[in-house]
C-alpha cells in the first residue's frame, strides 16, 4: 500500500518539477566491436629471434657447436629434464649477468639463488650471454654460472634455455623446493 501525499507536498512537487521537461528517446549508439587481443610479447619474442638469427654469425664456430649446457643431480628423472629444455616450467624470477665481471656475476647469482630458495621458487632464468665480447677466451660468464650451479646443492639440474628465452645464452634453473643443504659442495 502507497502512502498517500498531503495536498501541501504534492504541490510542492509539482512545483518544483514544473519545469522539467521529458526526455526524448534516442536511437542506442552501437557498440564497436573491440579488436581481438593481440599477444605483444611473443609477437615481440618472435621478431628477436628472426633478428638474432639475420645477425648471428654462422662461421663462428662457438655459435654454430650450439654449446648448449645440460645438467641433473643423480635421481632428477628425464622427463622433468625434457619438460624444462621445451620450458613447460613457469619461470618464477630472472637474472641478467650481462656486462658483469666474472666475480660480480658469481656474487650477483648467489644472491639471486638464495633470494629464489627463500621464496621457494621451482625454475628460475639466468641469463649469461652467449660470450660474442670474450674474445678467444669463449663464453666466460657461461662456464662460470655453470661451475656455481653445480656446487649449489638446491639446483636439480639446468639447461640452455629455448631460442625465444635466450638460446644458449641463458638457463632454465630447476630448483629444489624442499629444504637442502644450500652449499653443497
Amino acid at each position: 500500500m502507497k502512502p498517500k501525499l498531503n495536498e501541501d507536498d504534492a504541490h510542492l512537487f509539482r512545483e518544483a518539477v514544473r519545469d522539467v521537461k521529458p526526455l526524448t528517446p534516442g536511437v542506442p549508439v552501437p557498440e564497436t566491436p573491440r579488436p581481438p587481443p593481440r599477444a605483444r610479447f611473443t609477437r615481440a619474442d618472435r621478431r628477436a629471434v628472426l633478428q638474432e638469427s639475420l645477425e648471428t654469425d654462422v662461421g663462428d664456430p662457438e655459435l654454430a657447436s650450439g654449446e648448449e649446457l645440460v645438467f641433473a643431480r643423480d635421481g632428477v628423472q628425464s622427463g622433468v629434464l625434457r619438460k624444462l629444455r621445451r620450458g613447460q616450467y613457469r619461470v618464477q624470477a630472472e637474472i641478467d649477468l650481462h656486462g658483469l665481471t666474472v666475480p660480480e656475476a658469481k656474487e650477483e647469482l648467489r644472491a639471486f639463488l638464495a633470494h629464489a630458495l627463500e621464496r621457494h621458487f621451482r625454475c628460475v632464468r639466468i641469463i649469461h650471454g652467449k660470450g660474442l665480447r670474450s674474445g678467444n677466451r669463449g663464453p666466460v660468464l657461461k662456464s662460470a654460472v655453470s661451475s656455481v650451479l653445480r656446487r649449489v646443492g638446491p639446483v636439480l639440474g639446468y639447461v640452455s634455455a629455448r631460442q625465444v628465452d635466450g638460446g644458449t645464452g641463458a638457463l632454465y634453473v630447476l630448483l629444489a623446493t624442499w629444504p637442502v643443504n644450500p652449499t653443497r659442495r
